[in-house]
């Protein structure tokens, strides 16, 4: 597959991308494409619950992580925060440098449009639709003319092994390829990142490995993945791991190309009098791009 040019985000942008400014990037290196500041959300109820506390992380272009906790642990308050599916109670989100809080709906719509992928656990495609026309569907928000959008769903359903099923629909699908397709159609944006939300849980375990190699690929190729997984044995298989507990992070590691990670430390505990911190460990100066 020779794909790492098409994979990566374009250089430009569409006109419709929310205006905001961008950071300078640190010694030339790019900003990251992700970045939660002392990240906090509560839910009012009674009593109140703190689904996150004061999470600090940051994702470089190319990265393959894993997101990895058990039910309650906050992971999927922190997909839909990631997302720009919701807001912070406090603190900051960025993505590709724009503060999420900044934005209006309509821009944060085209900002989630443009610069983000979702893969879910459930496909949700359409079963009366061809594999070509639910991938195609996907870039409608952005703003795709109809041929254009044809065109990259062809060519990212060639990405993940589908090219020769462009007319094929779900029912005639394999779980495995409905998942492809749904893989497919979050790449064919060329999104700066793609969030994945336990891609494999509707997959049996063959199936789901094979899936995990195509992730794998794509990221070679240039993809900024993102697994959200309560499988510590699909977590290990990336090259960093994020593990939440209650709402913090508790370890943020990174295994070098030559095997296991080069150290395991818990993440750094933020000063516990900062407004918000609420003592959450936190990684963000350790792995900084």
């Amino acid at each position: 597959m020779s794909t790492r040019a098409s994979l990566r985000p374009a250089a430009s942008r569409p006109a419709s991308r929310p205006a905001g400014d961008r950071r300078p990037a640190a010694g030339g290196r790019p900003w990251p494409v992700l970045e939660l500041d002392a990240v906090t959300k509560n839910y009012p109820s009674r009593p109140p619950v703190t689904a996150l506390r004061g999470v600090s992380f940051a994702v470089a272009p190319g990265e393959l992580l894993a997101i990895v906790g058990p039910s309650g642990s906050g992971k999927s308050t922190l997909l839909h925060l990631m997302g720009t599916l919701d807001r912070p109670s406090t603190g900051t989100v960025r993505v590709t440098g724009l503060d999420v809080a900044a934005l209006s709906d309509r821009e944060l719509s085209a900002l989630r449009a443009d610069s983000i992928g979702f893969v879910f656990q459930q496909f949700f495609l359409a079963e009366h639709a061809t594999a070509l026309d639910n991938v195609a569907d996907g870039l409608l928000y952005a703003g795709v003319a109809l041929a254009e959008r044809r065109y990259r769903a062809a060519e990212a359903l060639g990405w993940v092994g589908l090219g020769q099923k462009l007319a094929a629909r779900p029912t005639q699908l394999s779980g495995g390829e409905r998942q492809r397709v749904a893989i497919a159609r979050a790449l064919a944006g060329r999104p700066a990142i793609v969030l994945a939300d336990e891609p494999t849980g509707s997959l049996d375990s063959a199936t789901g490995s094979a899936l995990l190699d195509l992730l794998e690929e794509l990221n070679t190729e240039g993809a900024t993945i993102i697994v959200i997984t309560h499988d510590h044995a699909i977590a290990a298989r990336m090259p960093r791991q994020i593990q939440m507990l209650d709402g913090r992070i508790v370890t943020d590691t990174t295994r070098t190309q030559a095997g296991p990670p080069t150290s395991s430390v818990p993440a750094r505990t933020a000063d516990p009098d900062s407004a918000g911190h609420d003592g959450q460990p936190s990684s963000r100066a350790e792995h900084r791009p």
